[in-house]
């Protein structure tokens, strides 16, 4: 088949057949392909080809594509800057939508529900982040919290942290929530120190940590539920 998508039979061009047949009918190689658009011509490959070599590179798996660092992008040949924002913003985007507007919760009712919303979010990512949900008196979601990212420990995971914007926002409650990139979500000793730390000062102030739940690669930890809190 010819290099250029141009000189493809209509039907097997990556937009004309997502125009025709809807995109489910298309590859993962296509659909990249339509992401960033074009080839690169000096190699003489086409942006299908581009969208097999990425998917290739990395092990055939779009869980770690989608992970890839932008250096990881570009480094493939074919693949530059634009490209590779291209790839971070759609796979950014997807998971923003798996994980949907907390603000569209009517009322937190269980961990597993916290945990449908996020998962896609954070499966994903190769770094510890540590997230705080503000709770009002019924139990709606006011707004999420970013507290830290990388490896959890007490010098950056403080309850001051915590608690500050909690203050503010009048929270009535807290649910913590952090990511475990092995895909392992059984806690650590530091994740449980760190909990009863933070649980321990909510008590002091008059703001309750509901749960804490850590999300693993399609499960997670509840300290509720496993009766650790």
């Amino acid at each position: 088949m010819p290099g250029s998508i141009t000189d493809w039979p209509e039907d097997e061009r990556p937009r004309e057949k997502l125009l025709k047949k809807g995109s489910s009918a298309l590859s993962d190689a296509e659909l990249l392909a339509l992401i960033i658009r074009s080839g690169d011509r000096s190699a003489g490959l086409s942006a299908i080809d581009l969208g097999r070599e990425l998917i290739i590179r990395f092990d055939g798996s779009l869980r770690e594509l989608g992970s890839a660092e932008v250096t990881e992008l570009t480094a493939i040949k074919g693949i530059g800057l634009a490209k590779a924002a291209g790839i971070k913003a759609a796979f950014t985007l997807a998971g923003r939508f798996q994980a949907r507007r907390l603000e569209s919760l009517d009322r937190f009712t269980s961990p597993r529900q916290i945990f449908d919303y996020f998962h896609h979010e954070l499966r994903n990512c190769r770094k510890e982040y540590f997230l705080v949900l503000l709770l009002d008196g019924k139990n709606r979601i006011i707004r999420r919290l970013q507290i830290s990212e990388g490896s959890l420990n007490q010098s950056i995971v403080h309850p001051r942290e915590v608690f500050v914007q909690a203050v503010r926002e009048s929270a009535a409650a807290v649910i913590l929530l952090h990511n475990h990139p092995t895909g392992d979500p059984a806690p650590s000793a530091e994740d449980i120190a760190i909990t009863r730390r933070i649980r321990e000062a909510g008590e002091i102030i008059g703001i309750k940590v509901l749960d804490h739940i850590i999300v693993g690669d399609g499960e997670y930890f509840s300290f509720v539920e496993r009766g650790t809190f």
